[in-house]
C-alpha cells in the first residue's frame, strides 16, 4: 500500500473513534491556544470595517458548505476554503474572522457529528484547524486594512506566507503530539493544501474586490465549489477503492496463512514470528513505508509453497533422499506461482518470496543470486528466518541462545547472509532481548537441516 492510502486509510479509522488520550491531551492545548490568541486578536486589532449581522452568518453558512469539500490527503484533508476565507477578509470586520472561521467550522462538522461517522469530541479540530486565520488578520490589520486593491498585492503575498506558517506550525505540532508523525510527512501532506490555497487565492481575491461593491458577487464561487465537491468525490471513491482491494490482499494472505497453518502448525506459528522480526529490522534499516507492506506479507508467506509439497516429503521424519529435497526446495518457485496467480500486490510479493532462500554468496537456490541481485526485502526474511529457526527448539535439539545464534549469523555474513542485514537483526534482537522459542515444533525442521552443510547456518524451509 503506498504511503498516502495508508495515512488516509488509517484518518478514516481514526475519525469515527473517540480521540484516544494523547491526542485529546494535544488538540486541546492547541485549540486552547488559538481561543487565546483569537481573544487578544479581537482586543488588539483595529475594528477596521462596521459589522453587518446578516452579512457575516451568510459568509459563516457560506465558509461551512465549502469546508465540506474535503480532497484527503495523508492524515488530514485539503479543503478549498480559500474561495470563501478571502472575501471574509475584507467584507467582515478583522478582528472577527478568525472567531468565525472557528464557529464555520463547527458548522461543517454537525452533520458527521450527528450520523456518527466522526466522533463528537473530535469538535476541537474545529479550533486547532482555525490557527491559519491569526497570519492573515494581523498582517492586514497592520498594513493593509481598507478594502481590497491590486496596489497591496505585495501585503497579500505576505498575508498569504503569515497564513502558511500560521496553520503549518500547530499541524506540525498536532501531529507529532497524537500520533508521533514526524515534521516532514506532515508538511508532504500540507503541501498539497497549500498549493490549492496558492492557485484559489487570486480568483478568491477578484471575488473579494466585486463584492466590496456587491456582496452578493460572492455566490458566483458556487459553481466552481460544486464542481470541486465533484472532484473530491471522485477521489473518495479512488480512495476507497484502493483501501477495499488493500483488505482484500490482506484477506488473501491471511487465509494462505491458514492453509499453511492447516498443512504445517510449525510453518504457520515460525512465519509469524519472521514477521515481527522483520517488522522491527525494516525499523532499523529505514526501509521505506511503501515497501513495508510487501516486505510483511513476504515475511508471512515465504514458505506458503510448501503447500505443494506432498505430506509425505513434509512430515517426513527420516532424511529425505536427493529427488525428495530437491523437491522440497521448489516451494519458493511455487511459492511465487500461487501468488502470481492472485496478481497485483501479491504478484510482486512472489517475486520476493521466490528470492528467500537465495545466498549472499550466490549459493542459494533457485536462481543462484548473489549479493544485491538478490532484493533486500528477500535479505531480510532470509536472515530473520535463520535466526528464528536456530532459536526454536528442534526434535534433535534445543534451542541456542540469543548469543550463540547471532555468533553463527555473525560467522557466516558474507557468504549466506547480507553482512548489513545481519548487524540490523543484531541490534533488535539484543535491543529487545528476543528470546528463544519454548515450544516443541515438527521433526520437518531436523529434515531440511540435515541437508544442509556444517559450516552453514540452518533457514527453516
Amino acid at each position: 500500500m503506498k504511503a498516502g492510502e495508508r495515512l488516509v486509510g488509517e484518518a478514516r479509522e481514526r475519525r469515527s473513534l473517540r480521540m484516544p488520550i494523547r491526542e485529546r491531551l494535544g488538540e486541546t492545548a492547541i485549540a486552547s491556544g488559538f481561543v487565546l490568541t483569537a481573544a487578544i486578536v479581537a482586543n488588539t486589532v483595529p475594528w477596521n470595517r462596521p459589522a453587518d449581522p446578516l452579512l457575516i452568518a451568510a459568509l459563516a453558512v457560506l465558509l461551512a458548505l465549502v469546508s465540506r469539500v474535503e480532497f484527503e490527503v495523508g492524515s488530514g484533508y485539503a479543503v478549498p476554503e480559500q474561495l470563501v476565507f478571502v472575501p471574509l477578509l475584507f467584507l467582515a470586520p478583522l478582528p472577527m474572522v478568525p472567531l468565525i472561521v472557528a464557529a464555520a467550522f463547527l458548522l461543517s462538522r454537525l452533520p458527521d457529528f450527528l450520523s456518527g461517522e466522526a466522533h463528537a469530541n473530535r469538535w476541537l479540530y474545529a479550533l486547532s484547524d482555525s490557527w491559519f486565520t491569526i497570519g492573515p488578520v494581523l498582517v492586514l490589520g497592520l498594513l493593509a486594512p481598507g478594502d481590497p486593491d491590486l496596489g497591496s498585492t505585495p501585503v497579500y503575498l505576505l498575508a498569504f506566507l503569515a497564513q502558511a506558517v500560521a496553520g503549518l506550525g500547530p499541524a506540525v505540532l498536532g501531529e507529532r503530539l497524537a500520533f508521533g508523525a514526524s515534521p516532514l510527512d506532515t508538511l508532504r501532506s500540507a503541501g498539497w493544501s497549500l498549493r490549492i490555497d496558492a492557485i484559489l487565492s487570486p480568483i478568491a481575491l477578484m471575488v473579494a474586490m466585486a463584492a466590496v461593491r456587491e456582496p452578493a458577487v460572492v455566490v458566483v464561487i458556487v459553481p466552481l465549489v460544486w464542481l470541486l465537491h465533484h472532484f473530491s468525490e471522485e477521489r473518495k471513491e479512488r480512495y476507497a477503492a484502493a483501501l477495499e482491494l488493500n483488505r482484500a490482499y490482506r484477506g488473501t494472505v491471511m487465509l494462505l496463512s491458514d492453509v499453511v497453518e492447516a498443512e504445517d502448525n510449525y510453518t504457520a506459528d515460525h512465519c509469524r514470528s519472521v514477521v515481527e522480526l522483520v517488522t522491527s529490522v525494516a525499523d532499523e534499516l529505514d526501509i521505506e513505508k511503501e515497501a513495508r507492506q510487501e516486505l510483511e506479507f513476504a515475511a508471512l508467506l515465504h514458505d506458503v509453497g510448501k503447500i505443494s509439497i506432498p505430506k509425505e516429503i513434509l512430515n517426513k521424519p527420516a532424511e529425505l533422499t536427493d529427488s525428495e529435497y530437491a523437491l522440497m526446495k521448489t516451494h519458493t518457485v511455487e511459492g511465487q506461482l500461487l501468488l502470481d496467480r492472485v496478481g497485483g500486490l501479491l504478484a510482486r510479493v512472489g517475486a520476493i518470496v521466490r528470492s528467500c532462500h537465495e545466498r549472499w554468496d550466490g549459493a542459494g537456490y533457485p536462481d543462484g543470486l548473489a549479493e544485491r541481485e538478490i532484493p533486500v526485502e528477500a535479505r531480510i526474511v532470509f536472515t530473520c528466518d535463520a535466526y528464528n529457526a536456530m532459536t526454536t527448539n528442534r526434535p534433535y535439539r534445543r534451542a541456542m541462545s540469543m548469543e550463540t545464534a547471532l555468533e553463527e549469523l555473525w560467522a557466516n555474513a558474507g557468504k549466506q547472509f547480507d553482512p548489513l542485514v545481519v548487524t540490523a537483526v543484531s541490534n533488535v534482537v539484543r535491543r529487545q532481548n528476543i528470546a528463544p522459542e519454548r515450544s516443541p515444533v515438527d521433526a520437518v525442521r531436523s529434515v531440511l537441516v540435515s541437508r544442509q552443510g556444517s559450516s552453514q547456518v540452518e533457514a527453516a524451509g
